[in-house]
């Protein structure tokens, strides 16, 4: 079963991974160290895969010796075969999640993320339904033993968001939050609906990984700040205070504005983190094109002007476009508590086109 990996691959990933090991003990650069242990937790679990897999071949080996032994008695013999078959069946799914570890990686996926999320077509209910949607990030984030901290806001005039920026902060947060962006229709009957009439309003969803200064060199005398008063809610220091900051980034003319703290120190930071984080998702953005081979055995562009998601309230289901998968559990993916599932089919299914994209090539 082994043979479908080449042995001369899986020595070529150990032996980086035993390199990588030495130079993080021999280097004191900080951006170097920070590479390296990206690195390092990439590799960690591709490596313990091979030693299970290499563990399992010498069992089998050992106890393909003692069967090829005529003298053992008939007792031994039954019990080595059923010790090698068991052995065998570990092993065809050893080979099968090595694989899978060894696919070509997004090294962004153990970043956590800036989590933007803004009201589309629809007025006031669209806004509704954007306060929705990032509650049930927020409770999906508290399932997943992630921390959330709000950037900025804007508030609808009947509820919800017209817009609300947050950080995401926990290990692989971007490798299962990176299936969120794009459109996200809802239809419903809208609460400031009088008539009982279905509407249909959408949100659209922005989810970019958290980038550090390693990534992103950031120039200040390519910036711009400024200083405001924070508009909506958030107590007696919002508009007498002005410790909201904006920060423009003069070759591109991006601008960030975070108003949550009350500090205006701490505002500039996050302010400069989500500058970054834009920056480095452009950055990112191109890459992609240039590999447009790899981009067709992705889930969905990432466009955030595609159509991924209908929530439909009167007969209680969520449908995923890019895979055709239906859930009827509405309530329970609102909540939080099932959008796992729709995480889980789609990495599964992005698994499966890089599996057969390899085959392919091989």
């Amino acid at each position: 079963m082994s043979s479908a990996i080449s042995n001369d691959r899986l020595d070529a990933v150990v032996e980086r991974f035993a390199n990588v090991d030495h130079e993080l003990g021999t280097t004191s650069d900080g951006p170097a160290l920070a590479r390296l242990g990206r690195e390092r937790a990439e590799l960690a679990p591709v490596v313990e895969a091979i030693e299970r897999l290499r563990a399992t071949e010498a069992e089998i080996r050992d106890l393909d010796s003692m069967l090829a032994d005529r003298s053992i008695d008939a007792e031994m013999r039954a019990l080595a075969e059923d010790e090698r078959a068991d052995a065998a069946a570990r092993l065809e799914a050893e080979v099968e999640q090595l694989q899978i570890e060894l696919l070509p990686k997004d090294e962004a996926d153990a970043r956590g993320v800036i989590l933007e999320v803004r009201a589309g077509t629809g007025g006031d209910e669209a806004a509704l339904f954007a306060g929705d949607l990032f509650r049930m990030y927020q409770r999906y984030a508290d399932g997943e033993g992630w921390k959330v901290d709000v950037l900025s806001i804007s508030e609808g005039a009947v509820g919800g968001y017209k817009e609300i920026v947050a950080e995401i902060a926990g290990q692989g947060a971007f490798g299962r939050l990176k299936f969120e962006s794009g459109v996200h229709r809802v239809q419903r009957v809208p609460a400031t609906e009088g008539s009982g009439r279905i509407h249909t309003s959408a949100a659209t969803v922005a989810v970019l990984p958290e980038a550090e200064e390693v990534d992103v060199a950031l120039d200040d005398s390519e910036l711009r700040f400024d200083v405001f008063r924070a508009q909506g809610a958030g107590g007696q220091h919002v508009n007498k205070t002005e410790s909201a900051v904006r920060v423009t980034h003069l070759p591109t003319g991006i601008a960030v504005a975070v108003q949550d703290e009350r500090s205006q120190h701490r505002n500039r930071a996050r302010a400069i983190a989500l500058l970054r984080a834009k920056l480095y998702d452009i950055e990112r953005e191109r890459a992609d094109t240039a590999r447009a081979d790899a981009r067709r055995v992705q889930v969905g562009s990432g466009d955030r002007s595609e159509r991924i998601r209908t929530y439909n309230f009167p007969q209680g289901r969520v449908t995923d476009h890019r895979i055709n998968l239906t859930l009827y559990k509405l309530d329970q993916v609102i909540e939080g508590e099932a959008l796992g599932e729709l995480i889980d089919a789609l990495a599964a299914e992005q698994r499966a086109r890089l599996l057969a994209a390899e085959d392919a090539v091989a």
